[in-house]
Order: C-alpha cells, then sequence, then structure tokens
C-alpha cells in the first residue's frame, strides 16, 4: 500500500514538473523591450525587379502582431480586392487577390500596423516595395495633414496623387498611388515616377479610392514635381574603446518633403425627406436630410380641413440647423383626428444632383392617442368605483377635471450675468403676452422697487417657445422676477399660474478681462479670436481691431484660444470648396492654457506664425494623441537632426547608396517618417 503511495506521489510530482517547465511566461529581471521590431529578409528581396508572383514573405527579428490592417495598411497602385496579410511568429506575409499590373511599382504601405507581440512597440512608416517590369519607380513626396478646423493631426487619412492633372480626376477616377496617415498625420507616398501630380487627402468611407461630395477631403493649392537632391549627410561612429568619430558622406533629400494640407467638409448633404412623425395630437414633426430656405408644402388629404396647407391651421417652428420644422396644430378638427393623410411636396436631390419638386403621400398616426386614451379609461373606471362605493354609503359627490396650466419660466437660477438678457421660455406656443402682468423689481434695502414696464421680445429662432428680456443691470442687486397669472395665453387657450423667482446680478469684479495682441497677421486679411473652453468649443468671439482682439465680462476658469483669417468678413469660420479650388480659412491655437481668476486683467503677445502648425494645438486640449511611438525616439533624436528625409523601407541603410536598384534607402532611425517641422509654417 506505501510502495502505491509513494508511485502515486513520484508521478504527481513529474507531471507537475513538466508542465512547470512547459509552461511559458516572461522571464523575470533584464530591461524592458522598448525596440520595434527590425527587418531581417524576405521573399523577394525588398526592391525586386520582374516579380511574378502572388505571394510577400517578410522576416522580423522577433515574433509580431498586427492591428487594425484593412484600416492601416494600403498597396498602391490601388487595388480592388484588399489582400490577405497576417502575421505568424517572426514572419509577416502578404498575398494579393488581384492580378498584379504588367511593369508596375507596387508599395505595400503598413504605416503603424506592424508591433512586436509581447511589448507592442510601433513600427511606424514600415513600406516593402516591388517592381513586375525591369524598373523600379523610386521618387517621394512626405508631408502633414491636419483638420482645418481645429488643427487636429488627421489619423488613418487616405492621401493620393494624380498625374492627371484635371479638377475633375478627384470625383471620377481612382488615386494612382496612395498612403495613410499615421498617428501623427504625417504621410509618405513613395515609388512615384518623374512627373507632375496634384495631391488630395481624402476620408474614403466607400473604399472607391475617390471623393464623394460628402466625404472630408483635402486638396493642396498647386501641383508638385518630385525630385532628389543630393546632400552630405554627417554620421557619429563609435569605436569599440567607446571614442567618436564624425564622418561625411554623400545622401539623398527626396523633395518636397514639407507638404501642409488641411482637410474640410463642405458640408453638402443630399436633400430628401428624412423623418416624419406625428409627436402628440397639437404636433407634426419634419426632418430634412439638409437645410433649406425652402419649406416643404403640406396640404391636409382628410379631416375637415382637407384641401388647406398645413400651415394654415398650426403655428410653425424651427430647427437652428434648418433642417427640421416644427407644425404646432392649431385646428380643433385636425387635433382630433387620430390618423392625418398629408401630401407632402418638398424639393429632393436627384440622381444629376440637382433639386427638384418631389410629391409623396404621408401617415401621420398619433401613437400617443393610444396612451391618453388608456390613462383616461382607467380614470374613469377609478372614478365609478369610487362613486359606486359613495352611494352605497349614501352620500355623492361631482368630478371636476383639474384645470392644465402652461408653464413661463426664467432658466437663470441665482446668479445673472451682468452683461446678458434674461431668457424666458413657455411650454408650448404663446398668443398674447400682457407686459403689464410681468414685473422685474430690484431690492433697495429691504424695499422692492418695481423697474417698470418689461418688453419680451420672441427669439429670433425658437420664435414659438423662447423669448428675451433685456434689463440695464446694476451690478450686485438683488432682482425678483415675478409673472402675474394670466400673464401669458398659449395658442390652445392655456394660461400660466402665478410665479416668482429671485436672482442676484453678478459684479464687475467677478469677472475678468483678456486681450491678445497679433502678430503675423496675414496682410489685408480681418481675423477673429475664439476663446475655447477644455472641450475646445468656443465660448466667447471677437474680432481682430487695430491688431487686438479684447474679451471682457470673462467668468474665472481655464481657457484656451484659437484665432482663424475671416476672408469674408462674417465673422464666422468658412470650410473649403474643392470645385471653386478656396481653401478653408486658416485657424491657428495660442500655444498655453489660460487660467483666469477674479477681477483680472490679463494681457498677452500672440505670435501666430512663431510655432509650426502641428506645435501650437495644446496637448490639454488635443483629441487625436498619438499612442507611444517607437520608445527608442530620445536615443535617436541626433539622427533625427541630420536625416530630414526619415521613413523606413527596408534594405540597406546607407543614404548615399541606392544598392544597385534604385531603391530608396534611409540613413535614419527605424522609427517611420518624421517630417521637418520647420518646414510646415504657413
Amino acid at each position: 500500500m506505501r510502495e502505491n503511495i509513494f508511485k502515486i506521489v513520484c508521478m504527481a510530482g513529474v507531471v507537475t514538473l513538466l508542465a512547470a517547465c512547459a509552461s511559458i511566461g516572461r522571464p523575470e529581471g533584464g530591461e524592458r523591450d522598448e525596440l520595434p521590431p527590425v527587418f531581417v529578409r524576405s521573399n523577394p528581396e525588398p526592391g525586386a525587379l520582374e516579380f511574378k508572383g502572388n505571394r510577400l514573405n517578410i522576416f522580423f527579428d522577433e515574433n509580431i502582431k498586427m492591428e487594425d490592417v484593412m484600416n492601416k495598411v494600403v498597396v498602391s497602385p490601388v487595388q480592388k480586392q484588399p489582400p490577405s496579410i497576417s502575421a505568424n511568429g517572426k514572419r509577416l506575409t502578404v498575398e494579393f487577390r488581384d492580378t498584379l499590373v504588367d511593369n508596375a511599382t507596387y508599395t505595400v504601405d503598413f504605416s503603424d500596423a506592424i508591433r512586436d507581440l509581447n511589448e507592442g512597440n510601433i513600427l511606424d512608416g514600415f513600406a516593402f516595395d516591388f517592381s513586375t517590369g525591369s524598373t523600379r519607380d523610386s521618387l517621394v513626396i512626405s508631408g502633414m495633414l491636419f483638420e482645418a478646423r481645429n488643427l487636429e493631426p488627421a489619423q488613418g487619412m487616405i492621401v493620393g496623387v494624380y498625374s492627371n492633372l484635371s479638377d475633375t480626376a478627384i470625383s471620377t477616377l481612382p488615386f494612382e498611388r496612395i498612403a495613410k496617415t499615421n498617428q501623427y498625420g504625417q504621410f509618405v507616398i513613395r515609388n512615384l515616377a518623374p512627373g507632375t501630380y496634384n495631391v488630395y487627402a481624402v476620408n474614403d468611407l466607400n473604399r472607391d479610392y475617390h471623393w464623394d461630395r460628402s466625404e472630408d477631403v483635402a486638396f493642396l493649392g498647386q501641383s508638385v514635381v518630385p525630385e532628389i537632391e543630393n546632400i552630405t549627410v554627417t554620421d557619429t561612429l563609435r569605436a569599440s574603446n567607446g571614442m567618436d568619430s564624425i564622418v561625411m558622406r554623400p545622401g539623398h533629400r527626396y523633395l518636397p518633403n514639407d507638404l501642409l494640407m488641411t482637410w474640410f467638409n463642405e458640408n453638402y448633404r443630399s436633400q430628401y425627406l428624412k423623418n416624419n412623425s406625428r409627436i402628440d395630437s397639437t404636433r407634426i414633426a419634419i426632418e430634412l436630410g439638409a437645410p433649406t430656405d425652402t419649406l416643404p408644402v403640406l396640404t391636409l388629404l382628410n379631416t375637415p380641413s382637407a384641401g388647406k396647407r398645413v400651415d394654415e391651421v398650426a403655428r410653425t417652428d424651427y430647427s437652428a440647423r434648418g433642417d427640421s420644422i416644427t407644425y404646432w396644430l392649431t385646428d380643433k378638427g385636425v387635433i382630433k383626428t387620430d390618423t392625418l393623410i398629408v401630401e407632402a411636396r418638398y424639393l429632393r436631390t436627384d440622381t444629376l444632383d440637382q433639386l427638384t419638386w418631389t410629391t409623396d403621400t404621408l401617415r401621420l398616426l398619433n401613437r400617443e392617442r393610444t396612451k391618453f386614451q388608456k390613462a383616461l379609461d382607467k380614470r374613469n373606471k377609478d372614478r365609478e368605483k369610487l362613486l359606486k362605493k359613495l352611494r352605497e354609503e349614501g352620500r355623492d359627490t361631482v368630478f371636476t377635471d383639474e384645470q392644465v396650466f402652461m408653464t413661463f419660466e426664467t432658466s437663470t437660477r441665482g446668479n445673472q450675468e451682468l452683461n446678458r438678457p434674461l431668457y424666458l421660455t413657455a411650454s408650448q406656443p404663446v398668443d398674447t403676452i400682457y407686459g403689464d402682468r410681468i414685473h422685474l423689481e430690484m431690492r433697495v434695502d429691504t424695499v422692492w422697487h418695481d423697474t417698470g414696464v418689461q418688453h419680451v421680445v420672441r427669439d429670433s429662432i425658437n420664435r414659438q417657445l423662447r423669448f428675451t428680456l433685456y434689463h440695464d443691470w446694476k451690478e450686485g442687486e438683488r432682482y425678483r422676477l415675478t409673472v402675474d397669472s394670466a400673464a401669458v395665453t398659449g395658442i390652445y387657450g392655456n394660461v400660466n399660474k402665478k410665479s416668482s423667482s429671485e436672482f442676484s446680478v453678478k459684479k464687475l469684479e467677478d469677472y475678468s478681462t483678456i486681450k491678445f495682441n497679433l502678430i503675423g497677421m496675414p496682410e489685408g486679411e480681418q481675423m477673429v479670436v475664439e476663446l475655447l473652453n477644455s472641450q475646445d468649443k468656443p465660448v466667447a468671439t471677437a474680432p481682430v481691431s487695430d491688431g487686438s482682439a479684447v474679451f471682457t465680462f470673462v467668468s474665472p476658469n481655464t481657457y484656451y484660444a484659437r484665432a482663424f483669417v475671416d476672408s469674408n468678413g462674417n465673422g464666422t469660420w468658412d470650410t473649403g470648396s474643392v470645385s471653386e479650388k478656396r481653401q478653408p480659412e486658416d485657424v491657428y491655437y495660442f500655444p498655453k492654457k489660460l487660467s483666469l481668476k477674479k477681477n483680472w486683467d490679463m494681457e498677452q503677445t500672440w505670435d501666430i506664425n512663431l510655432l509650426p502648425v502641428e506645435a501650437q494645438k495644446p496637448n490639454e486640449i488635443k483629441k487625436n494623441k498619438p499612442k507611444n511611438r517607437d520608445r527608442n525616439a530620445t536615443a535617436n533624436n541626433d539622427d533625427d537632426e541630420e536625416d530630414e528625409d526619415e521613413f523606413y523601407s527596408p534594405g540597406n541603410r546607407s543614404q548615399g547608396n541606392t544598392g544597385g536598384s534604385g531603391r530608396l534607402t534611409t540613413g535614419g532611425s527605424l522609427g517611420g517618417s518624421r517630417v521637418n517641422p520647420d518646414a510646415l509654417r504657413r
């Protein structure tokens, strides 16, 4: 028995030992791996000529993984069917599903999709090229792409070129060669043939490799001619004894390498009837595909008012964007009809991109009617039960419906801004306002003094529900707003209950003032400065006058600032137009955070051209923050300063030697492309 137990224990120990030996884990100790994968070899060789296969095998010095291949990896010339890309251990395999074109130079641009398996170090800017003919194109252009409105680096957008310089190429033809922007907004278009090109960028949502009007787009204001410039490169060599020596060698710079593009959206939207509904018995909602200044014509086909337009039996309200309309019905016969049949005649974008009149028939069902009827039936049953019980007890009662009131209230609670009017909101469209029944009083010591008859004005946009009361406020004083009962009558005959609210007006010392003195403004141009909150949203705007923009009545908080060139003088930022060859209005960021306190006056000098574009926006409000790039970047700073054109194509790293195949080589780090920022100033 003991012998059997001993055997069992021994076998268990052996199994445990073998399991421990077979388990995979990270060895303890040693420095953390902070280097990206390094290219070792490939089949075919980089820059191979007369390639006739359909598969690439690329090997690295460590196990790798791929991230978001479908969105990060692109092939030039573009292919209708994307290749199959997979990673297995140290090997990366690319299998082409489309037939390769004869006598063409192909580039597979991996952007920042390749990472090492364990630490996730990014190999940024890696690309592999080969030719199906006897020669290989080797010219390169590079630059950066930002969002025009807020200077966010454009991540994952396609940048492409056309040798066809027609204005219609961008909307009708696929790009000839493409690249994708990395997380810094940088792009490198490789293996270009000599010639002249137009450069565009597109957020290609439908993957057709050209621009559709609803997509984001950028275009360069002039054509480019790629070229190679011979330069002398300085290298530092370290001997085995630790001594450094400086060597000079010939190299190449590929130009242009300073292209700066800003993407925008033309805000084009097809016009159509997007949605229609009967919100309740009194309201019809119409939503359009795009803003319009020509309202749809709605005609009733049933109800006693058949043949009338809906706007004849309703009050009309519009959204601020002008793409939705609310009809507040006023005709009782129409309100009582559960299902309205309406003929809708409206403008619609046709297949030729032209606005044409279209007619539809709409069925607008009051779905709230069912809920209301159920609640009404329940109330009546409850009343019948109560009445029966009371009669059994020899008592009786008469039920009366409670009067329904509308509301008319101010949104101000506690403190009122010294420089702003008072806003009031109604719960239903207002028919009549009696100004003598609205009282604004100011407290002097302990006594309330009436400030006179108040004039309430309808809002310019939401005219049915929102109103404004203007008053010359006295700083630091206490006010009371009283709205007498029946001061306001709604379109359905409802009146308001009496209401009263008290508030204090802020003092001047509660605010700050900030002044910007701008340097470097474009000659002859107007500019506008926007004060931004921590979400990069404007809270105030001020025009630049005599080189300065002043903001008063600024509440203490943390702010940022942005300026734009107001080319047309309309006071708002305007987007660009591809067909008109009009760029979006230029934007600049003040590079520092502004912390304002009560009763502060701050003055800032702002040289809008002091920093390159990519360095202007403060990181605190930047949304597209890059993930960790190659963590060896600091160690390679010296190389970055010497080698302005730095992107990674595998193979010979001597910038002065093309290796006999005309293949682009680089003397920089393996980290990818870092375009010279000083060259990207406007």
